[in-house]
C-alpha cells in the first residue's frame, strides 16, 4: 500500500510538471505566431521632407590646373657654377640673381678693354684739339674717333658676355627643386630649376559643343580638388577656344583662378562647375536619402498604413546636387517625407520608427569643421 501511494504521488508530480511545461511551450508558440503576424520590430530612422528650391544652373567638367607662367630656368652661356643664390622652393622676385657662372677670364678682358677705351678717349680728345688748330689732317682724327667707338663697342660686348653668365629670374614666382651644384660645368641650355608664377592659375577643361551658347567669357566658375580639405576656389572664364574639336565635338575652355594662398598647384586634377546665370525650381532632398545601385537610384518614402509607419521604396531620377541637397527630377513630390538616415538597413515595406532627435541639418552651402 505504501508503494502504491508513492507511485501515485510521483505520477501527480510528473503530471503537474508536464502541464506547466506544456503551458510554457504553448505560450511561446502563441508569442511566436503573434510576432510573425506583426512582423519584425520597426527600424529607427531619420527623415526629411522633400522641398522645392531654386537651384543655380551649372555645367560640370573635369580639368587640369596649369600655371599662368612657367619656365625651365637655364643658362645662356657655358661655364662653371661659382655661386648659387637660391634654395629649392624659394619665392623670388623678377630679375633676382639665381646662379653666377665663373667669369674671371671675361673680367680680365673687361679690364683690358677698359684700359684701351681710356687711351682711345685721350687720343681722340687730343686729335680733336689738333685738328681744330689745323695741326693734323681730318682723316687722322677720323681714324682716332673710329678707334674710340670700336673700343667702346668691344667693352659693351665683354660686359654682355659677363651678363650672360648671370642667371636671373625672368618673373616673380616660386622655384622648384635645384638641379645644379656648386662647381658643376654647365653646357648652354642646362636646366637649373623650374619657375612657376602661382599667384594666379589657369584651369583648362572641355564642354560639349551643345553648351557653346551657354558659356561666355566672364562667367563664374568653382574649382574643387578631390581628396583635399581646401574647399572650392572661385574664378572666371578667361578664354574660349574658337574651334570645336572635330574628334570629340567639344570646346576647350580656360578659367582663371586666383591662388594667393597657394592652395592649388600646377598639374592638379580638378572638378570644375561653370555657374550659369539662370536659376530653376527643383524638388530637393538630402543626398543621404538616395540609395545608389546598379539597377537605379531609389529612396524610401515614409507612409502611414493600417496604423503602422512603413517605408516604401521608390525609384527616382536625380539631377544636379548643391551642397547637401540633390534635385529629384522624377519619383518624389514636394511635401513627401523620405528616409534621410538609416535607409541602408531598410527594404520595401519595412516598419520604421521615426527619430529625428539627433540629425545633421542639410545646407546648400555646407562648411564642415576641420578636425
Amino acid at each position: 500500500m505504501r508503494y502504491v501511494v508513492t507511485v501515485f504521488a510521483l505520477l501527480l508530480v510528473v503530471g503537474a510538471l508536464g502541464g506547466i511545461k506544456f503551458k510554457q511551450i504553448s505560450s511561446l508558440i502563441h508569442f511566436g505566431e503573434e510576432a510573425k503576424k506583426s512582423g519584425p520590430p520597426p527600424e529607427a530612422v531619420g527623415t526629411a521632407v522633400a522641398v522645392e528650391q531654386a537651384l543655380e544652373g551649372t555645367l560640370t567638367a573635369v580639368g587640369s590646373i596649369t600655371a599662368v607662367r612657367g619656365v625651365a630656368v637655364s643658362n645662356d652661356a657655358a661655364g662653371v657654377v661659382s655661386q648659387i643664390l637660391f634654395d629649392s622652393g624659394d619665392v623670388v622676385r623678377q630679375g633676382q640673381v639665381l646662379v653666377v657662372l665663373d667669369s674671371r677670364v671675361e673680367q680680365a678682358q673687361l679690364a683690358s678693354s677698359g684700359a684701351r677705351l681710356d687711351l682711345a678717349k685721350i687720343t681722340a680728345s687730343r686729335s680733336q684739339a689738333l685738328v681744330d688748330r689745323g695741326a693734323i689732317s681730318k682723316s687722322q682724327f677720323d681714324n682716332d674717333d673710329s678707334i674710340l667707338k670700336t673700343s667702346s663697342k668691344d667693352l659693351n660686348a665683354i660686359e654682355a658676355q659677363i651678363d650672360r653668365k648671370i642667371v636671373r629670374a625672368p618673373f616673380a614666382g616660386r622655384l622648384g627643386i635645384r638641379a645644379v651644384n656648386l662647381g658643376q660645368y654647365l653646357n648652354p641650355g642646362t636646366q637649373i630649376t623650374v619657375l612657376e608664377a602661382i599667384d594666379s592659375l589657369y584651369v583648362d577643361f572641355t564642354l560639349p559643343q551643345q553648351r557653346l551658347a551657354d558659356v561666355t567669357v566672364g562667367l563664374p566658375v568653382r574649382v574643387t580638388v578631390e581628396g583635399t580639405d581646401r574647399g572650392s576656389q572661385d574664378g572666371v572664364i578667361a578664354a574660349i577656344d574658337p574651334e570645336v574639336d572635330s574628334t570629340t565635338r567639344s570646346i576647350k575652355v580656360r578659367a582663371s583662378v586666383p591662388n594667393k594662398e597657394e592652395k592649388l598647384r600646377p598639374g592638379m586634377f580638378a572638378n570644375v562647375a561653370v555657374v550659369l546665370p539662370m536659376r530653376t525650381e527643383h524638388v530637393t532632398i538630402p543626398t543621404t536619402a538616395v540609395l545608389h545601385a546598379a539597377y537605379g537610384d531609389s529612396v524610401f518614402v515614409v507612409e502611414e498604413k493600417d496604423g503602422r509607419t512603413l517605408a516604401r521604396q521608390q525609384f527616382v531620377r536625380v539631377g544636379d546636387s548643391r551642397g547637401d541637397f540633390v534635385a529629384v527630377l522624377d519619383g518624389v513630390k514636394a511635401g513627401e517625407t523620405v528616409v534621410s538616415a538609416g535607409a541602408f538597413k531598410l527594404r520595401n515595406g519595412s516598419s520604421v520608427a521615426v527619430d529625428n532627435t539627433v540629425k545633421n541639418t542639410p545646407s546648400l552651402d555646407p562648411h564642415p569643421q576641420n578636425r
